[in-house]
């Protein structure tokens, strides 16, 4: 019995580890990408997403080509965007991801695009910021 009771709280104290170092990561992260932000727009050209990184419950980055990335917030009804292992965006008008009518699509949830940022890659590249995408499955 004692044992079991040490052997939960390693594992409430490691999963409450885990959740610091993955918010403190996505925070600087979020930075890292708001940085380079340019002013809202209402839409962007997107044949099919190559990447994406969630920065915060509410953020996320999608590569629409290896050099083309925005900065996407959500609606902050999204639940657990953090923690998907998969996601999807829709495009209500062909071959363009809106603000207006689009969302973030993963598990049970549909989350609303409030907000599009288009990312200065190319600045982030000259400036030693960017790293290379996650490769997501």
């Amino acid at each position: 019995m004692r044992i079991s009771r040490v052997l939960g709280l390693a594992i409430v104290l490691f999963a409450g580890t885990a959740l610091a170092d993955t918010r403190a990561y996505e925070k600087e992260e979020l930075a890292r990408f708001r940085q380079f932000a340019g002013a809202p727009i209402d839409e962007f050209t997107m044949f099919e997403m190559w990447q994406w990184q969630v920065l915060s419950p509410t953020d996320l980055v999608v590569w629409s080509t290896i050099r083309d990335a925005y900065l996407l917030k959500v609606d902050k009804t999204c639940n657990n965007l953090e923690w998907t292992h998969g996601l999807s965006v829709t495009q209500e008008m062909i071959r363009k991801v809106t603000q207006k009518f689009d969302f973030v699509v993963f598990a049970r949830e549909r989350c609303k695009i409030t907000q599009i940022q288009p990312i200065d890659y190319k600045a982030m590249l000259k400036a030693g910021k960017a790293k290379e995408p996650p490769r997501n499955q």
